[in-house]
C-alpha cells in the first residue's frame, strides 16, 4: 500500500514537473542542461558546498547538482522583482529543478553505518566519507545481522549504499548494496571508489567474446587481408613503450629516402577490425569508453585476449593496422601524406629506458645483450639510426608548435614501487617525461591531427573531434592579477602568450623551480576539461579549436585498445577511404557516444587520481612521518595552502594545528598577508614572527591522521627548521637574472 501511494506520488510531482516544463517553455523560463556544484569559499578559504545544506533542496546546487543529471530548470529569479538597492550590483540568477531528464550519476557512495540517535529497530544511520552526498536512513534489514547489537563490530566497516529516494523537505533514504570490507585497506577502498565512480569492472561475459571473428587460437591473418593491406613487414618498424606495458597499440618505421628526407609511419592497432559495430562486445566497450588505469592494475576497455593477443602489436608476430605515413624532411615540413589499412611486423618492443639510451649516448656502440630481442633481419645499429633520426624530426616538430602557440601544463606524477607480498607501496618515484617520451608523443599528436582533418574533410556532418575549450575567463583574470600583485606578471591573451610567460620564470635554484611548479599548478586550475564532439551537432567551427594545442582540428586515434572514441574514427576513417559504407549513426548518435565517453574519461581519471592519493595516504602511514619543503599557493585568515615539491602534492595546513601564540592577517587587492606569532622555543623568551604570503618556502611535517586514509601537515617553528638561502636573496637573484 505504501508503495503505491510512493509511486502515485512520484507520478503526481512528474506530471506536475511536466506540466510546468511545457507551460514554462512558452514563458522563456526554462533551460535544459547539467547543473554543478555551487561552492562559496568561507573566510579561512574552506570550500563550503552548498550541496551540503540538505534541509533547503530547492535550488540547483543542492539536490539537482548531486544527481549529475540533466535537469530542466525554471528561473526563480524575475526583471521585475529586483530591489532598486540593487538594481546596479551583479545578481547571481537562481532556478528550481522541475524534471530529470537523464539519469547519469549511480548515486552510489562509500561510508560507515551507525545506529540513529534513538536507537530506532527499523532504520540505520549511513554516513557517506564523501561531505558532499547526503547522510541517509537504510532499513535495519539491509544490516549485518548483529549491527543493531554490536554496532561498534562494524564501525570501520566500509559500505556502498544508493540514493533511492530524497523528497523535498526530507532526509535522503538509501539501500546498502553491499559490504566493501575494512576501511583504509587497498582492495575495499579501490572496488568503493571503482563503484562511486560507475566504473564496469566485472568480467566480459562469455557471449562478448563469442562476438569476435575468431574461431581458435593462436590466430592467422586471412589471407584476403594481405591482398589489399600495404605490407609493412619487411621495414624496420617499433614499439616504443614503458617497460610494463603489455597493451602496444602504437608503433613506428622511419626510413630515409634517396633526396635526403625520410619516410615515417605510424601504425596503430587495427582494432575496428576485431570490433564489428553493433555487437555485444561494442556496446561493452561504447559503455566503458575507455581503460582505467589504477596504481595496481588496469580496468581495460577490451577483453584481454584483444588487448594483450590480437591488437596488441608485439614483436615478431603478423598485426593488421591502420597507417598514416608522410614523407617529411628532418624540420618536419610534410610534403605527402598517406592513410590505409596495413599489416606490420614489429621487429623490437623498446622501452623507452632503451630509447632514451639511444638519445643520449649516439655514439655509444650497443650491444644485442643491452637490448630486448630484435628479429634476425635487423641490427641494434639500424634501431638506434631510426630512433635517432625520429628523436631530430621530432625536436622540429615540438619546436615548430611551440612556436605555434602550443601550451604545456606539466604537473608532477607520483608513480609507487609495490611490494610484491602485500601489495603496499614501499617506495616511489617521480614520473619524468623525457625526450624518448616526446618523440612518441610528437608522432601521435601528428597523427591524430592528420586523421582529424582527412575525416572532417569528407564527412564534415559525422567526424568525431575533440575540442578544448579556453580556459575560464574570470578565472584567469584574477589569476592575472594576482600574479601582478605577486611581482610574476603573466599574460593571458592566449595560449602561446601563456606559455611565453611561464618560460621567462624558468631557473635552476630551488625557489625558481618551485615558483615554477606552483605557477603551473595555478594556471592549471581554470583549464577546462578537452571534449569529444560531433561535428554536425555543433554549427560555429570556431568552437572546434583545440586551445592548449592551438589547432583547429584534433581528434584521438592512436589509442584504440583503451579509448572507444578511437575505434569510432578509426571506423570513420575506414568509411572515408572506402573500405568500409559510411557509419549508420547519425550525428545525433555520434555525439551521444561522445558525450558517454566524456563521462567516462572525466570517471576515469577521478579515479585514477583517488588510486595515487589512496597509496600515498598508505605510503605517508606506512613509511612516514616525512620533512619536506614546500611552497605556499594560497592564503586565507585561519589556514594556508602549500605545494610540496618532491611530492606534487597540494595540502591545507591549519593555523589551528600550529605551535603559535597569536595570528594576524591582512588583506591589500589581492594579495594576502598572514603573520604568525610563534611560541618562544624556551620559556620566558621572544615569540618569532613570520610572514606567510604566496612563495613563501616553508619546512613541512606529513604524518598519518587518526582516520583511515587520513594525513595532515603541520608547519615547523623557525627554531627547528634547517639553516637555508635567506628567500629575500632566493627572490632578488631571481629578479636579476637575465633569462633573455
Amino acid at each position: 500500500h505504501e508503495k503505491h501511494l510512493t509511486d502515485l506520488d512520484e507520478e503526481h510531482r512528474q506530471k506536475n514537473g511536466e506540466e510546468e516544463v511545457s507551460n514554462s517553455m512558452k514563458s522563456g523560463d526554462v533551460a535544459t542542461g547539467a547543473t554543478g556544484n555551487s561552492a562559496s569559499v568561507n573566510n579561512d578559504g574552506r570550500k563550503s558546498d552548498s550541496k551540503m545544506n540538505t534541509p533547503k533542496k530547492k535550488y540547483l546546487s543542492v539536490q539537482g547538482a548531486l544527481t549529475n543529471n540533466s535537469p530542466v530548470v525554471k528561473s526563480l529569479f524575475h526583471s521585475e522583482e529586483k530591489d532598486d538597492d540593487l538594481e546596479n550590483k551583479l545578481l547571481q540568477p537562481t532556478a528550481r529543478v522541475v524534471a530529470i531528464i537523464e539519469k547519469r550519476n549511480n548515486r552510489a557512495c562509500t561510508g560507515n553505518i551507525m545506529l540513529t540517535t534513538d536507537k530506532n529497530r527499523d532504520w540505520a544511520f549511513f554516513r557517506p566519507i564523501d561531505s558532499r552526498m547526503p547522510r541517509m536512513r537504510v532499513p535495519m534489514s539491509e544490516c549485518p545481522k548483529d549491527f543493531y547489537e554490536r554496532p561498534d563490530d562494524h564501525k570501520n566497516t566500509l559500505f556502498i549504499c544508493r540514493i533511492v529516494d530524497w523528497k523535498d523537505n526530507m532526509q535522503a533514504y538509501g539501500s546498502l548494496m553491499k559490504s566493501l570490507g575494512e576501511a583504509g585497506e587497498i582492495e575495499p577502498e579501490t572496488e568503493g571508489m571503482l563503484i562511486e565512480n560507475d566504473v564496469d569492472f566485472s568480467e566480459f561475459p562469455q557471449e562478448a567474446i563469442d562476438s569476435l571473428p575468431v574461431q581458435q587460437l593462436p590466430w592467422r591473418i586471412p589471407a584476403e587481408e594481405y591482398e589489399y593491406r600495404r605490407d609493412f613487414r619487411s621495414q624496420c618498424v617499433f614499439t616504443i613503450d614503458p617497460s610494463t606495458a603489455r597493451d602496444l597499440d602504437d608503433a613506428l618505421s622511419c626510413e630515409q629516402l634517396p633526396d635526403g628526407n625520410f619516410e615515417v609511419g605510424v601504425h596503430i592497432a587495427d582494432v575496428s577490425y576485431f570490433l564489428k559495430e553493433g555487437t555485444i562486445l561494442d556496446k561493452i566497450a561504447g559503455h566503458r569508453a575507455t581503460s582505467v588505469y589504477l596504481v595496481q592494475k588496469v580496468i581495460p576497455m577490451l577483453p584481454r585476449i584483444l588487448c594483450e593477443q590480437l591488437c596488441s602489436l608485439n614483436p615478431d608476430e603478423d598485426r593488421l593496422t591502420f597507417s598514416v605515413v608522410w614523407k617529411m624532411s628532418e624540420k618536419g615540413e610534410i610534403y605527402e601524406e598517406w592513410f590505409g589499412r596495413s599489416v606490420i611486423k614489429s621487429c623490437c618492443k623498446l622501452a623507452y629506458e632503451h630509447a632514451q639510451g639511444f638519445i643520449e649516448q649516439p655514439d655509444k656502440e650497443w650491444t644485442i645483450e643491452e637490448l630486448p630481442p630484435i628479429s634476425e633481419k635487423f641490427s641494434v645499429q639500424q634501431i638506434k639510426d631510426r630512433t635517432l633520426n625520429l628523436h631530430k624530426i621530432a625536436q622540429n616538430l615540438r619546436k615548430n608548435r611551440a612556436e605555434s602557440g602550443a601550451l604545456r601544463l606539466d604537473q608532477v606524477k607520483l608513480q609507487f614501487c609495490l611490494n610484491d607480498e602485500t601489495g603496499l607501496p614501499n617506495g616511489y618515484s617521480i614520473y619524468q617525461q623525457k625526450d624518448s617520451n616526446r618523440l612518441v608523443e610528437e608522432f601521435m599528436l601528428l597523427a591524430n591531427m592528420a586523421v582529424a582533418h582527412k575525416t572532417h574533410k569528407t564527412f564534415p556532418q559525422k567526424a568525431l573531434l575533440r575540442r578544448h575549450p579556453p580556459p575560464k575567463s574570470k578565472m584567469m583574470e584574477d589569476l592575472r592579477d594576482l600574479c601582478k600583485c605577486l611581482g610574476v606578471p603573466i599574460d593571458i591573451t592566449s595560449s602561446q602568450t601563456l606559455q611565453r610567460s611561464l618560460w621567462s620564470y624558468l631557473g635552476d635554484d630551488e625557489f625558481s623551480e618551485a615558483r615554477m611548479q606552483v605557477l603551473v599548478s595555478m594556471c592549471s586550475k581554470p583549464m577546462q576539461n578537452a571534449l569529444y564532439f560531433c561535428t554536425g551537432c555543433l554549427e560555429d567551427e570556431e568552437l572546434y579549436r583545440h586551445y592548449a594545442l592551438n589547432v583547429p582540428l584534433y581528434t584521438h586515434f592512436t589509442s584504440p585498445i583503451r579509448r572507444y572514441a578511437d575505434v569510432l574514427v578509426h571506423r570513420t576513417l575506414s568509411a572515408v577511404l572506402g573500405y568500409t559504407p559510411e557509419i549508420k549513426l547519425s550525428p545525433v548518435e555520434i555525439n551521444k557516444q561522445a558525450l558517454q565517453c566524456n563521462e567516462k574519461k572525466t570517471n576515469s581519471k577521478r579515479v585514477q587520481e583517488m588510486s595515487v592519493d589512496l597509496y600515498f595516504s598508505v605510503f605517508v602511514k606506512e613509511a612516514g612521518p616525512f620533512e619536506e619543503r614546500a611552497m605556499v599557493m594560497g592564503v586565507y585568515d585561519k589556514s594556508f595552502d602549500i605545494f610540496i615539491l618532491k611530492f606534487g602534492v597540494s595540502k591545507r595546513v591549519y593555523t589551528d594545528k600550529l605551535d603559535i601564540k597569536d595570528k594576524t592577517f591582512l588583506k591589500e587587492q589581492k594579495e594576502s598577508v598572514l603573520t604568525l606569532i610563534w611560541n618562544p622555543e624556551k620559556e620566558g623568551g621572544e615569540s618569532v614572527q613570520e610572514q606567510v604570503t604566496i612563495f613563501s618556502l616553508v619546512d613541512c611535517v606529513m604524518a598519518a591522521g587518526e582516520l583511515p586514509l587520513q594525513w595532515m601537515v603541520t608547519i615547523k617553528p623557525p627554531h627547528k627548521r634547517k639553516k637555508q638561502q635567506p628567500e629575500a636573496e632566493l627572490r632578488t637573484q631571481m629578479d636579476n637574472l637575465d633569462l633573455s
